[in-house]
């Protein structure tokens, strides 16, 4: 195993600025990039659940990846290589690898309830393109769930170098740490950040650094290095935003976030719809609260 590990750090899953007319704006992106590195994030992850990979079209979803390596370089940049095909994937990761890119995070087949002899065999296609991977652990949107016994089948053949857990159950890192020593955690949801961290935790992939950067770092790193006072209270205040992170609207809750603190956050993509005004009123009164804390 190497020393460098790319995918440690605070990664911001990036949000993805949309045109009125819904096309993709690659200058912003670019900007967005530049500005989340320069208030402390160490990295992005394009094409993730909150960058709407799922609705680009193969031209865009590759322009997002070029873009992102030609803002701020290819060592920070872990794209999402997700398709419902093993072969789709591994030509994702391949592209990622051509782009620059020093890594990339792959979710388990999710186009029906996979079992674990095509988790295997998913992952092992997806190495071959030679990029390390990253899991990503999302149960509750694929229906496929890498329990810590997987994930350490899957680490010990070479296939992932760490994994985003996505699945709240905190009590999991303890299982893979004992499974799985050499496999890095990554905190996946932002509402659980706290307790991983403290679990030990080696990264974030995180989704509000997109509206508060320098105050989710500052968190993040307070946590894992120990510093529970600073930490718990960075949470707590943070938390009433953070927690959208789990929910079914999280990219349009982010992208009001942005918007309300002076950062582009635009429209959605079909078929996401915009929040409903009563979740808009929360999204907004957590917002500047955190504005009014100081926190943007």
């Amino acid at each position: 195993m190497t020393d460098h590990r790319p995918w440690r750090g605070v990664l911001v899953a990036t949000a993805l600025p949309l045109t009125d007319d819904l096309s993709v704006d690659y200058d912003k992106y670019a900007e967005h990039c530049v500005w989340l590195v320069e208030n402390g994030c160490d990295g992005v992850v394009p094409n993730g659940s909150l960058g709407e990979y799922q609705v680009l079209t193969p031209e865009e979803r590759a322009k997002v990846v070029e873009t992102a390596v030609a803002a701020i370089g290819g060592a920070r940049v872990m794209p999402g290589v997700a398709a419902y095909g093993s072969a789709e994937s591994r030509r994702w990761a391949e592209q990622a690898r051509d782009a620059g890119c020093a890594c990339v995070m792959l979710l388990p087949p999710n186009a029906y309830r996979a079992d674990e002899r095509s988790v295997l065999a998913h992952y092992a296609e997806v190495a071959k393109a030679g990029v390390p991977i990253v899991a990503y652990n999302n149960p509750i949107d694929t229906k496929v769930d890498l329990v810590p016994e997987l994930l350490a089948k899957l680490h010990g053949e070479g296939y992932v170098q760490a994994v985003k857990e996505f699945s709240g159950d905190v009590r999991r890192a303890w299982r893979l740490a004992e499974l799985a020593p050499e496999l890095d955690l990554l905190i996946g949801a932002d509402d659980v950040l706290l307790e991983l961290a403290i679990a030990g935790a080696k990264g974030w992939v995180a989704g509000y650094p997109n509206a508060l950067p320098a105050a989710s770092t500052r968190l993040y790193r307070a946590a894992v290095d120990g510093d529970l006072a600073t930490a718990k209270k960075l949470y707590e205040q943070l938390h009433p935003l953070l927690r959208w992170d789990s929910r079914v609207e999280f990219v349009q809750a982010i992208k009001m976030s942005m918007d309300i603190v002076g950062r582009y956050g635009g429209p959605v993509r079909p078929p996401r719809m915009p929040l409903l005004p009563e979740q808009e009123t929360e999204v907004r009164a957590a917002t500047e609260q955190a504005v009014a804390a100081g926190l943007a």
